[in-house]
C-alpha cells in the first residue's frame, strides 16, 4: 500500500484525483490549509494533514514517509494579481517538489495545464514539443504556469522522479471551488454579454483524474502529457451549451480590440462581473491540442466530447449554482439590439 501525498485534494481535480487513489489502495493524506474544511468531502480513510503550500516547514512535515506525491494545488484564477498567482503557483510548486526530493520520494507527479503549452497557431493543434510563445500576451496565469513547469525540470534533472500532466479546460460535475466551471455557470446565468474569436479544448473531469493515476503508474520521469479532448470553436462551444442548457448563447460576439478596450474601461471603473482584459486575451488565442502522446504512452482513453458539458450543466441545474436562467431563456432585449447595432457599425467579429 502505496503511502500518498496529495496537494489541492480537495478541489476539482484533486478530489477525482483523491477518490481513484482511494480505490487503487493507496493510503492517502491530502494536504489542506489550516483555514479549510479540512476532510469535508474526502472518501472515508483519508486523513488529512494541515500544510500551506507556500509553508515550507509544514510541507517539510507532510512529506514524512510518504512515497508517492501528486502536485495539484494552485490557483487557475485570471483576476488575482501577477504576484500572487506567481505566489501560488510558482513558488508553490518550487516548495512542494523541493520538499519531494529532500523526502527522496519515489514517484510524484506535477499536474500542470496545458496553458504551459501555449496556444497554437491559427488553423493548427499544440502537441508537448510545441514552441513556447506566450510570454508576448502577458497573461499572468498563463506565464505562471509556464514558469512552474520550468522549476519542476529543474528539479527533476537533480534527481526528482517527477511525471507532468498538462490539462486543458476541465468540465464536469463537482467543482467546489467554482473554478474552470465557472464558464459554464455564467453561460447558464445570461452573464457573458459578449465575446471574442477563439478556441478552447475541453476534458472531462474524469478522464484528468484517470490520466493523472496512469502518469503516476506509466509515464516516463521528465515527461509531459496532454490531457485534452475536443478542440471547440467558442462559436460551437456556446451552441453546444445553448441546446445542453435551454440557454441562447450570448449574441454578441466583438472583434478583439473593441472586446479588450471595453474590458479595459470595466477594469478602471471595478466592473468586477465583467472579464478582465487578461480574460479576453486568453479566449481569443487558439488553445487547440493533440492528446496522442497521453494515449500512446500511458493508455489513456477519453470519453464521448459531450459527456462532459452535459455533466456540468447537470450538475448546476442539480442546485449546485444560483441564480441560473431557466431553459428557453433569451439573452436580454438590450443585447439583442446592441448586436443588431453593432453589426451595422461593424464592430462584431466574423
Amino acid at each position: 500500500m502505496a503511502r500518498t501525498l496529495v496537494t489541492g485534494g480537495t478541489g476539482f481535480i484533486g478530489s477525482h484525483v483523491t477518490r481513484l487513489l482511494v480505490e487503487r489502495g493507496d493510503e492517502v493524506c491530502v494536504a489542506v490549509r489550516p483555514s479549510s474544511n479540512g476532510a469535508a468531502g474526502l472518501p472515508p480513510g483519508v486523513r488529512t494533514v494541515n500544510a500551506d503550500i507556500l509553508d515550507r516547514r509544514a510541507v517539510r512535515r507532510a512529506m514524512r514517509g510518504i512515497e508517492s506525491v501528486f502536485h495539484i494545488a494552485g490557483t487557475t484564477s485570471f483576476a488575482l494579481p501577477r504576484r500572487r498567482v506567481f505566489a501560488l503557483n510558482v513558488e508553490g510548486t518550487r516548495i512542494v517538489l523541493e520538499e519531494a526530493l529532500r523526502a527522496g520520494v519515489a514517484r510524484g507527479v506535477y499536474v500542470s495545464s496545458a496553458a504551459a503549452i501555449g496556444p497554437a497557431p491559427r488553423g493548427s493543434t499544440a502537441d508537448e514539443s510545441n514552441v513556447w510563445d506566450a510570454g508576448r500576451y502577458a497573461i499572468p496565469y498563463v506565464d505562471s504556469k509556464r514558469e512552474a513547469e520550468v522549476t519542476a525540470l529543474r528539479l527533476i534533472a537533480r534527481g526528482l522522479p517527477c511525471v507532468l500532466v498538462n490539462p486543458a479546460h476541465v468540465m464536469g460535475a463537482g467543482d467546489p471551488g467554482r473554478s474552470s466551471t465557472t464558464l459554464v455557470l455564467r453561460f447558464m446565468r445570461r452573464a457573458i454579454p459578449a465575446y471574442v474569436d477563439g478556441t478552447l479544448n475541453i476534458v472531462g473531469v474524469d478522464d484528468v483524474a484517470r490520466g493523472i493515476v496512469l502518469a503516476n503508474e506509466r509515464g516516463a520521469v521528465g515527461e509531459r502529457y496532454i490531457l485534452g479532448n475536443r478542440n471547440f470553436t467558442m462559436d460551437r462551444l456556446f451552441a453546444d451549451l445553448g441546446r445542453l442548457s435551454g440557454v441562447e448563447p450570448p449574441v454578441m460576439k466583438l472583434r478583439l480590440p473593441v472586446a479588450l478596450a471595453l474590458a479595459g474601461a470595466a477594469d478602471r471603473v471595478g466592473g468586477s462581473w465583467l472579464p478582465t482584459p487578461a480574460e479576453v486575451r486568453a479566449a481569443s488565442l487558439n488553445w487547440a491540442f493533440r492528446n496522442g502522446k497521453a494515449k500512446r504512452e500511458l493508455g489513456w482513453k477519453t470519453s464521448p466530447h459531450e459527456d462532459c458539458l452535459e455533466q456540468t450543466v447537470a450538475w448546476y441545474r442539480s442546485g449546485a449554482g444560483a441564480g441560473l436562467s431557466a431553459p428557453g431563456s433569451r439573452q436580454p432585449l438590450g443585447l439583442r439590439l446592441a448586436a443588431s447595432a453593432a453589426r451595422a457599425t461593424r464592430v462584431l467579429g466574423r
